[in-house]
């Protein structure tokens, strides 16, 4: 089981926490434990009360009624509003719980459900990696453990490969060719499975590398087959003692492509970047592009 400061909680249902202190003394329907040191902390029960909670406030519960409401009576509720409504936050919220509880149909019925209703792509930008980017935060700083961050990602894993492996878009000798890889050490491949859904969707070649790619065999591949852009996604390698020097490597050493950069170590640095090379910092700056390359072979 999980253990959870405030602040955890704050930053996974949104609700200051100063707000939970009030509640807890007004309505006490959530109380924290405390270590030999007296140092108060929650569990995964409390993290599931608080999201629900925060769940149902958003859609216009009374904070007065909801405590009035038995743990059962609100988590039928909560699962009949995030199974009608399809706002992104509730989704996410969803989402939460599933992991908590390590609840692979619940997720999956979210998924589908979202999937069904928005399209692949737009559930991806608009509720798995805004969940995503949620729980990486608190994985880094240990508020959940790592079995339930390999839970997830698995899971989003599965449904990119099965993305990718469904797509029937033709190519043809003028699309535009994309090798796509992870550094050395870089294990973090979500971005670029999605990358190369995003690509693949709209018609462009793809030679997918996958993680922790060594430089010199990126080199064995690029003089074969000579693509028109690379793109990497640096999440925590190489770090940023090297990440500079990592950039400037791949723009001299591959001149007659484009490379294509984004992810933690590279987002928001202020590195000098060559010319041949472009830094996005969303997804939807990766669409665009790709969607421009398509539109000037039309």
């Amino acid at each position: 089981m999980s253990t959870y400061s405030i602040k955890d909680l704050e930053h996974l249902s949104g609700i200051k926490a100063h707000t939970l202190r009030i509640w807890e003394q007004r309505y006490n329907f959530i109380e924290p434990k405390r270590t030999e040191t007296n140092i108060r902390y929650y569990d995964d029960e409390d993290l599931k009360l608080v999201l629900n909670v925060s769940l149902l406030k958003e859609n216009g519960y009374k904070i007065s009624k909801i405590a009035q409401l038995s743990l059962e009576e609100m988590h039928e509720e909560v699962l009949r509003l995030t199974e009608k409504n399809l706002r992104y936050q509730d989704q996410i919220h969803a989402m939460v719980l599933a992991m908590v509880d390590l609840d692979e149909d619940r997720f999956e019925k979210i998924v589908a459900t979202n999937i069904l209703q928005l399209g692949f792509e737009k559930t991806m930008i608009n509720v798995i990696y805004p969940f995503l980017s949620k729980i990486g935060i608190l994985w880094q700083t240990g508020a959940i453990n790592p079995a339930q961050e390999h839970f997830i990602s698995n899971l989003v894993r599965q449904k990119l490969v099965v993305a990718i492996d469904g797509q029937f878009v033709a190519t043809s000798e003028n699309s535009k060719k994309y090798l796509l890889y992870l550094p050395a050490g870089e294990l973090h491949e979500l971005s670029l499975l999605f990358s190369n859904y995003v690509i693949r969707s709209r018609g462009g070649k793809v030679i997918y590398l996958g993680q922790n790619l060594p430089f010199e065999d990126l080199e064995h591949v690029y003089n074969y087959h000579k693509p028109d852009y690379i793109l990497t996604i640096i999440t925590t390698s190489p770090g940023q003692d090297q990440v500079q020097q990592y950039v400037d490597r791949l723009g001299s050493s591959f001149p007659d492509s484009q490379i294509l950069l984004s992810g933690y170590q590279v987002i928001g640095q202020d590195l000098a970047v060559a010319e041949n090379t472009s830094i996005f910092n969303k997804l939807e700056d990766l669409i665009e592009f790709v969607e421009d390359q398509k539109s000037e072979l039309a």
